[in-house]
């Protein structure tokens, strides 16, 4: 077990690249399982998830090499169509090899998938859609069950822009007999990656970034060589580590309009931000304000994926703000760590006040979650004294070098084993 000893109070300067999206990379190596040819992924960030995520694979049968940054998966003599429950329990995108399976293999069967503990995650839009294409599905035992002839496309309106459940739709689509409709789909860049991951693999899809996509079947796919799309929630967290710390960073990699809200509040809270094309630019000196209300919603709304890093920031700003989590029940769950160093935060259900104070110190604290981690480490960063963030492994799931990459930009940051 490891932990991060941080010296806070320094300023950040210097230039950042990010790392691929993990919430793009893990579906596309689920997607990799629809053709017996080649597929190679470029520059996948060595994260627990991509690791995981490939171990499925290989238990499928798939032949999974990492070759530095870039991973090749063959497929070919994949014949499983069951995921064992180990490695289901540890990786919530896991769900997504259902679709790929039935495509594959016109059966799947995987246990409830797992990650971090932010609440419940009901798979019922997922299932409810493979059934609109024709599958049956039995839940008994902890197993979710799924079998079918044939898929053929449907018309299938979701209730909610459910992210996984679009990701999914798409992968048990993309050979089923005619036409599908996804009416009330999620619009996040990473179900563009997929539809453009898909389309250069021989797919027909057009769409994704819209409420509305539409798939024409096709008989078969081909392997495929892919650079996918940067990962903004990265970004973002280096951006909001700036903003805490003070000092002046440029972002590699993401377009400002995959952060659009986020860079509002950080203009907001008194950070100047300068974009061009995938380069983002942020300076930030003496004390920021709060902002008055942050909501989480899905894109292109406040990412729920930096609602604790935001949380963060506000809690050494001058102000009171509002934040409402609106997709997940359980995302507080770091609140109490950050009051160990001195944050004045007050949990309601879904809201969270926050009473700005001029600085926190040191601690030790515990991450529960990726992103909740992620926000103690910002906080540590900006806080006076020292601080060590326990159980890393949450981190590790999300980010690659996180040490190694703050310390570039000037942090007092290292990691020890315990």
């Amino acid at each position: 077990m490891d932990k991060f000893v941080i010296d806070g109070g320094r300023r950040l300067f210097g230039t950042i690249r990010a790392q691929s999206a993990k919430n793009s990379v893990l579906p596309l190596l689920a997607a990799s399982i629809l053709t017996e040819q080649r597929v190679t992924i470029c520059e996948t960030p060595i994260i627990s998830d991509v690791t995981c995520m490939a171990q499925i694979l290989r238990e499928l049968g798939a032949n999974v090499q990492f070759n530095g940054e870039n991973v090749t998966i063959d497929s070919a003599d994949a014949s499983e169509h069951r995921i064992s429950s180990a490695l289901t329990k540890e990786l919530r995108s896991s769900v997504f090899m259902l679709g790929s399976l039935l495509t594959r293999f016109h059966r799947a069967a995987c246990a409830y998938p797992g990650g971090c503990d932010i609440g419940l995650r009901p798979i019922d839009l997922h299932l409810n859609a493979l059934k609109r294409l024709g599958v049956e599905i039995e839940e008994h035992d902890g197993y979710i069950y799924c079998a079918c002839d044939r898929l053929t496309g449907a018309e299938i309106v979701l209730d909610f822009p459910s992210v996984g459940a679009t990701e999914n739709i798409l992968l048990a689509a993309v050979k089923a007999q005619g036409r599908t409709v996804i009416e009330g789909a999620a619009k996040e860049p990473e179900i563009v990656d997929l539809q453009n991951f898909l389309n250069r693999m021989g797919a027909k899809i057009a769409g994704a970034g819209t409420d509305t996509i539409e798939i024409e079947g096709v008989e078969r796919l081909g392997g495929i060589e892919y650079r996918p799309m940067k990962d903004r929630i990265e970004a973002g967290t280096y951006l909001i580590a700036c903003a805490i710390c003070g000092g002046e960073i440029e972002v590699e990699g993401v377009r400002g309009d995959c952060l659009g809200l986020l860079l509002h509040k950080l203009r907001e809270n008194g950070c100047k931000i300068h974009v061009k094309n995938d380069r983002i630019r942020i300076a930030s000196y003496g004390r920021l304000k709060c902002n008055r209300k942050i909501e989480t919603m899905p894109f292109p709304g406040f990412p729920t994926d930096l609602q604790a890093q935001a949380t963060a920031l506000n809690s050494v700003c001058e102000g009171c703000a509002l934040i409402v989590e609106n997709l997940f029940e359980t995302r507080y769950k770091y609140v109490p760590e950050l009051k160990k160093m001195g944050a004045d935060i007050e949990v309601n259900g879904r809201n969270a006040f926050v009473r700005g104070v001029k600085s926190l110190h040191g601690a030790s604290v515990t991450c529960c979650d990726l992103r909740g981690g992620a926000a103690l480490v910002l906080a540590a960063l900006g806080a006076e004294g020292v601080s060590e963030v326990l159980d890393l492994a949450y981190l590790d799931r999300g980010y690659s070098d996180l040490s190694g990459q703050l310390k570039n930009l000037g942090a007092e940051i290292k990691r020890v084993r315990i």
